[in-house]
């Protein structure tokens, strides 16, 4: 079976081909980082624009990379949130305009289970019960995954999200944008036990995440000592060099403090760890020790495909569409769309009926 992606939830769009669900025969991208690198951030509207005029030439591309037509695609799997809504309808409605036109089936993927499919293609098929932990510039959540396709979350950002966090960083200090590449790269030339950040935890006693606490943490510093807007990115001083390892050590324990207490009390059979974020070497290092001394799998992906891709979307798509689930054409975008749809309690029942649709 031969799905074909499409993913336009942020400032990316993209398109893949991908075969069986775990072959990847072409993922293709358009970037919009220099678009808003001006600003610092991403303009919606200019994010919007960016989709209307890269949607058919990317689409077109991974056609062409795979070596397939139109016609010999099985079906379309398309993001429809969460997201930005002006960036969703775009994916989503060429898609939709393409199931149409070829008369075949569709199916909406939730952006943030694409993130969790985007561990398929280069490991092990994933052994349940899981626990994903998804950290991106616009989410951190923490999922239990008592089989396949079913989520219960554990935790959230209340706040920032741990990308947003080193982009606001980045920004405060004058790096530039995005912010967590520059972090990432700059901040081993740093000491991360140099400014003792406090991690922080949340007086309810869940496991929900807060990193704005930590980026005023940051703000308050640089006040105090001083510091001022780096002037060459490329060469900041001993004393920026320290500051952003310190910050990016606390975010990294931080995630992994929840990711841990899970661990103890649940006993799962693999880690995960997906999203944009999970690219930081400090993280993947860190995390990967942590599964090592606990003797459970992790599972992440390459650094191309823990960004925005259509192949993770793809991936997504194959168990369902395979089954004959499909969307119709009443779907629309939903920016704040939740992944969760599963009590723990019900995980059982919930399994079997849904298996014998």
């Amino acid at each position: 079976m031969l799905i074909l992606g499409i993913e336009s939830s942020c400032d990316e769009t993209a398109a893949a081909v991908v075969e069986q669900g775990r072959v990847i025969r072409s993922n293709i991208v358009a970037s919009q980082v220099e678009t808003h690198r001006p600003y610092g951030g991403i303009v919606p509207e200019l994010a919007s624009r960016e989709h209307i005029k890269n949607i058919v030439p990317v689409v077109e591309q991974a056609l062409q990379t795979a070596g397939v037509t139109f016609s010999q695609i099985d079906g379309i799997g398309v993001t429809y949130g969460p997201g930005l809504v002006g960036s969703l309808l775009v994916g989503l409605s060429y898609a939709k305009s393409l199931a149409y036109a070829l008369e075949k089936p569709y199916v909406g993927i939730n952006h943030l289970e694409g993130h969790v499919y985007s561990v398929v293609f280069e490991n092990p098929p994933i052994v349940y019960p899981a626990l994903a932990l998804i950290v991106s510039g616009g989410h951190t959540e923490l999922y239990w995954m008592p089989a396949a396709e079913e989520y219960k979350r554990l935790g959230h950002t209340r706040d920032d999200a741990a990308g947003e966090a080193f982009d606001k960083v980045a920004k405060l200090l004058g790096l530039g944008y995005p912010g967590g590449p520059i972090i990432d790269r700059l901040s081993s030339q740093g000491d991360p036990e140099a400014i003792p950040f406090t991690i922080p935890r949340m007086t309810d006693g869940t496991l929900d995440f807060s990193f704005s606490g930590l980026k005023t943490a940051v703000r308050r510093y640089v006040e105090e000592k001083g510091i001022q807007p780096v002037t060459d990115p490329e060469h900041p001083s001993r004393e920026v060099l320290d500051l952003i390892a310190s910050f990016q050590w606390a975010v990294v324990r931080t995630l992994l403090d929840r990711v841990a207490h899970v661990v103890a009390t649940s006993k799962p059979r693999t880690l995960i760890l997906a999203g944009g974020v999970a690219c930081n070497r400090q993280l993947r290092r860190e995390a990967k020790a942590f599964a090592e001394r606990v003797g459970i799998p992790l599972y992440y992906p390459s650094p191309p495909l823990t960004t925005d891709n259509a192949a993770m979307i793809a991936a997504a798509a194959y168990p369902k569409l395979q089954r004959g689930e499909r969307s119709d054409f009443t779907l629309t975008a939903v920016a704040g769309l939740k992944l969760h749809n599963l009590d723990l309690e019900t995980a059982s029942s919930h399994r079997k009926a849904r298996y014998r649709t």
